[in-house]
C-alpha cells in the first residue's frame, strides 16, 4: 500500500497496534512541548528584562510575536496537511521549533529573541493541527477516546505546569534553559517522529486558495496584534491616526470579507463552510475558544496575587498549582475511556461547571488575602474540571467530521482555541488595570458558564450512540 492511498475504514480496525501507540506517544510529547511553551516564558519575564538590559514593553513582544505567529497560520498549514501529509507537517514544525528554541537560548538581545520566538511560534502552527488528524486517522472510534485522553492530560498538564517548570529553570539555572529544556525535548522527539508516525497523505487539496489565504491572514494578524496589545497604545492612537481599536475593527471585516469569499469559492476553499453544518465540530470550537479564554486568563491574577500580594517565589507559585496539573493529567485517560462510552455532552458540562466553581473558590480566597493553601481547594477543583472537559471535547470535535475536511477541521479548531486565549489574555490584562486581582476572574467564570450552557442545550453532542464514526 503507498502512501497516499486511503486508509481502512475504522469499522474493519482492531484495537490499536504497537506503532499507533508509539505515535501516540510522539504526538503528545510534540504537544506538550508547544502548550508549556505558551506559558513558561511569563515567569522568565523580569529576568529577561535584567539580563537583556530591556525595557517591559519589549519584553512583552516576547510573548506577543509567539501567540501572533502561533494563530495566524494554522489554517493554512492545516490544509498543506490535507495536501502533503500531517506528518511531513508535523516534522517541519517540529524541527522549526527547536532550531528557534535554540536561537532564543543564546539570543544576545533582546531583538533577536522576539525573532526567534516568531520562527518558534510558526513551527508550534505547523505542528499543532496535525497532532488531531493523525490521532483520528490512527485510532477507530471506539478507542479514539483513549487516545484523545491521553492527550488532552499533556495538555492539561503542560498549561499548568509551565509556570512550575519555568520557576525551578529561571531560579535555578537561569532563563536561557526554558528553551534549552525544548532544544533537548525537540531533538528526541524529532528522531521518534521520522520512525514511528505514518507517511499518509490524504491528498484531498488538490490547489491552495491564495484570496482566502491573504484574507484570513491579515484579519487574525489585525485582530491579534490589536488585542495583545492594546494595553500597551493605552487602547489609543497606535501610528498616526490610527486607532488600536480601529486596527481590531478592521480585522473583523477582512475576516467577514473571508468568510464570503469563502462562500463562493467552489474549487477547494481555505475554509470549507459546509464543516460548520457538523453540529459536533462547530460546538466543540466554540467551546474550546471559551476554555482557552479561561485558562489563559486565569495564570495572570493568580501569578501576580501570589507573587506580589503574598509574596511566594516562582518556584513556590508553580508548585501551588501543581496538584492541579496532576489531577488533570490523571483523569485524562479515564475520562478517554468513558467518553467513548457516554453522552460528551454531560462530561463536558460538568466539566465546565466545576472550572466555573473552582476559580470563584479562588477568587472569594484571594479577596481576603488568604494564606496561599486556602486557594489549594478551588485550584483542584479548576483542574477536576479541565480533566473532565478536556478529553471529550478533543474526542467530539472531529468525531463526525468527513474524512477529507479533518485537516481543516483540526486548524479551525485549535485557532480556535489561541484566538480565545488572546482574549482571555488581553481581558483579564484589562480588568487588572481597572481594578482589583479578583474582579479579573469574573469574565473568565461567565465565559465557562456561556459555554456550559451551549453545551447543555445542544442535544445528542458527542453521543456514540448517534454519532457514528465518518471514516
Amino acid at each position: 500500500m503507498t502512501s497516499t492511498e486511503a486508509p481502512k475504514p475504522a469499522s474493519r480496525r482492531t484495537s490499536p497496534t504497537h506503532s499507533a501507540r508509539a505515535a501516540l506517544t510522539v504526538l503528545c510529547l510534540g504537544l506538550f512541548m508547544i502548550v508549556v511553551d505558551t506559558s513558561i516564558v511569563s515567569v522568565a519575564v523580569p529576568a529577561m528584562v535584567r539580563d537583556l538590559h530591556a525595557g517591559l514593553n519589549a519584553v512583552v513582544w516576547v510573548t506577543s510575536v509567539y501567540l501572533l505567529t502561533y494563530a495566524v497560520p494554522m489554517l493554512f498549514t492545516s490544509r498543506l496537511a490535507d495536501r502533503h501529509g500531517p506528518k511531513r507537517l508535523f516534522v517541519a514544525g517540529l524541527a522549526l521549533f527547536s532550531v528557534a528554541c535554540l536561537g532564543a537560548a543564546t539570543a544576545p538581545n533582546i531583538q533577536v529573541l522576539i525573532a526567534a520566538r516568531a520562527i518558534e511560534g510558526l513551527g508550534a502552527a505547523l505542528l499543532t493541527p496535525q497532532t488531531l488528524t493523525l490521532i483520528t486517522h490512527l485510532f477507530p472510534d471506539g478507542e479514539r477516546g483513549r487516545a484523545m485522553g491521553m492527550l488532552g492530560a499533556t495538555s492539561g498538564l503542560a498549561t499548568v505546569a509551565g509556570p512550575l517548570l519555568g520557576g525551578l529553570l529561571v531560579d535555578r539555572l537561569g532563563w536561557e534553559w526554558i528553551f534549552y529544556l525544548n532544544v533537548l525535548l525537540g531533538t528526541g522527539t524529532l528522531v521518534m517522529s521520522l520512525r514511528v508516525l505514518p507517511d499518509w497523505r490524504p491528498g484531498h487539496a488538490r490547489r491552495i486558495d491564495p484570496l482566502g489565504i491573504l484574507l484570513s491572514a491579515a484579519g487574525l494578524t489585525l485582530i491579534v496584534f490589536g488585542v495583545q496589545n492594546g494595553r500597551s497604545y493605552d487602547w489609543g492612537a497606535l501610528v498616526g491616526p490610527v486607532t488600536v481599536p480601529q486596527v481590531i475593527v478592521a480585522g473583523v471585516v477582512l475576516l467577514g470579507a473571508f468568510v464570503l469569499s469563502q462562500r463562493f469559492t467552489r474549487d477547494d476553499p481555505l475554509l470549507p463552510l459546509r464543516l460548520f453544518r457538523d453540529r459536533n465540530f462547530s460546538v466543540s470550537a466554540l467551546i474550546t475558544a471559551a476554555l482557552g479564554f479561561s485558562m489563559t486568563g486565569m495564570f495572570l491574577p493568580l501569578v501576580l496575587h501570589l507573587q506580589t500580594t503574598l509574596g511566594l517565589t516562582p518556584t513556590q507559585a508553580g508548585l501551588l498549582t501543581a496538584p492541579m496539573a496532576l489531577i488533570a493529567a490523571t483523569m485524562g485517560p479515564f475520562i478517554g475511556r468513558l467518553s467513548d462510552r457516554v453522552n460528551a455532552k454531560y462530561l463536558l458540562l460538568s466539566g465546565l461547571l466545576g472550572m466555573a466553581l473552582g476559580l470563584a473558590l479562588v477568587a472569594l480566597r484571594t479577596l481576603r488575602d488568604a494564606p496561599a493553601w486556602q486557594c489549594v481547594p478551588g485550584l483542584l477543583l479548576c483542574g477536576l474540571g479541565m480533566g473532565l472537559a478536556l478529553v471529550p471535547l478533543n474526542n467530539t470535535a472531529l468525531r463526525t467530521v468527513p474524512p477529507e475536511l479533518r485537516g481543516t477541521a483540526s486548524g479551525t479548531y485549535f485557532t480556535a482555541r489561541q484566538l480565545g486565549a488572546v482574549l482571555g489574555s488581553a481581558t483579564t490584562s484589562a480588568v487588572l488595570q481597572a481594578r482589583s486581582a479578583q474582579a479579573a476572574y469574573l469574565p473568565l467564570i461567565l465565559v465557562l458558564l456561556l459555554a456550559g450552557a451551549a453545551a447543555a442545550i445542544l442535544r445528542g453532542i458527542g453521543d456514540p450512540q448517534r454519532m457514528p464514526d465518518a471514516t
